[in-house]
């Protein structure tokens, strides 16, 4: 079974002042298909504080999957694939086309995303769109 980490980027999630939405619905998809959540986290838009978290999970030893939702925009507070780019050793293109694609059959804006994968190790570290569509 693999064992999965969620983690919501999101200032407003953080802060208390918005529900996390986006990771609740990730979470969902992944017990759908019977995988284990280990372990959940909301951070800030920060990019030390994403690296930091992405990081320390993906050296634990005990996760296959780390999935992030938030930050993969573009306004000047979306620092995820920045972050991500900060920890993984290969960046895997196809998938962040993937996701693009995909996400045009729920909104025209999906190509602005800048969602992207890639490994540290042998953990994969995949990087959604906040929306949780």
């Amino acid at each position: 079974m693999l064992q999965i980490a969620v983690l919501t980027i999101s200032d407003s999630v953080a802060n208390g002042t918005r529900e996390d939405r986006s990771g609740a619905a990730l979470r969902e998809r992944v017990e759908a298909l019977r995988w284990s959540v280990k372990t959940t986290h909301v951070v800030p838009d920060d990019t030390e504080r994403i690296a930091g978290t992405l990081r320390s999970w993906a050296e634990t030893g005990d996760l296959d999957v780390i999935l992030s939702t938030g930050g993969t925009g573009i306004s000047a507070r979306d620092v995820t694939p920045e972050a991500v780019r900060m920890v993984i050793d290969k960046e895997i293109p196809g998938v962040g086309e993937l996701m693009r694609s995909t996400g045009l059959k729920s909104t025209p804006l999906a190509p602005l995303s800048r969602s992207l994968a890639g490994s540290r190790g042998a953990v994969l570290i995949l990087a959604f769109p906040g929306s949780p569509k």
